[in-house]
């Protein structure tokens, strides 16, 4: 118990700049090292914690950022948060998704007042061969990734950003190479970073965290039809933490032959 209040007060206050690396042949042999950041779920976090991070972004000289929803429900700190965010500096661009917290309309007007192009069942070609994708929230709006990657082309590698990780079991993700979610806090408290017990004994209804239990809570995952899902612990403190460490995720791309 001391050692997990330990970690509560300490670590799981100190974001983690996640270093991952995905392969597959879609993967455009041109953007064999592409780095992309994927910051989800900020919560309100403050302005300082926030400057902090953005900093340290620029230090890690992004390719793309993509922000994965749950910024807040106030209005006017998701507009504080964009302005800040677009502030990371990239060679193509900030996309992003709403979650399940936030107001989406007033968010997404947000988002192109500081040239941050929201996804809502859509997607775009960012570069050659390159398609990302994002989805409605799918607790408060029809989420559809059959729209968000219609104009993927058959050999494209093709990136679907969703907040909630469950739709990748919900609706074919057959078409996608690589989906991107948050929501789940990590598990938000868990023993030692391998069990939730808040999605062991939450009966899966409606507007539960998750329906799957621990598939979803933390890294790597399968869709329903084996796709690869990478989940983010989400960068916000949103206390507590236990074993949950705040985190962004840091993404390099490579061309598998």
């Amino acid at each position: 118990m001391l050692v997990h209040v330990a970690h509560a007060l300490t670590l799981d206050k100190v974001i983690e700049y996640k270093e991952v690396s995905f392969s597959a042949p879609s993967v455009p042999a041109e953007m064999n090292g592409y780095r992309l950041a994927f910051v989800s779920d900020t919560h309100s976090m403050p302005q300082e914690r926030l400057k902090e991070l953005v900093d340290e972004l620029n230090n890690r000289s992004v390719d793309l950022l993509v922000l994965g929803g749950d910024y807040s429900n106030r209005v006017d700190v998701s507009h504080e948060t964009m302005e800040l965010l677009s502030q990371v500096a990239t060679t193509d661009g900030i996309y992003g998704v709403d979650g399940n917290h936030d107001r989406f309309q007033a968010l997404f007007a947000a988002m192109e007042e500081f040239s941050i192009r929201p996804l809502s069942n859509d997607g775009l070609t960012v570069r050659e061969g390159f398609y990302l994708a994002g989805v409605a929230d799918l607790w408060n709006r029809q989420a559809s990734i059959a729209s968000a990657i219609g104009g993927a082309a058959p050999d494209d590698f093709v990136l679907l950003v969703s907040h909630n990780p469950d739709i990748s079991m919900l609706q074919d993700t057959s078409g996608v190479d690589l989906v991107l979610s948050g929501h789940t806090h990590g598990g938000q408290m868990t023993l030692f970073s391998v069990w939730a017990p808040l999605f062991t004994f939450t009966k899966p209804v409606n507007n539960s965290i998750t329906k799957f239990g621990q598939r979803f809570r933390s890294g790597w995952a399968l869709s329903n039809d084996d796709t690869p899902v990478l989940v983010s612990n989400g960068a916000g403190e949103y206390s507590p933490r236990v074993f949950a460490r705040p985190q962004a995720i840091m993404l390099t791309l490579y061309h598998e032959d």
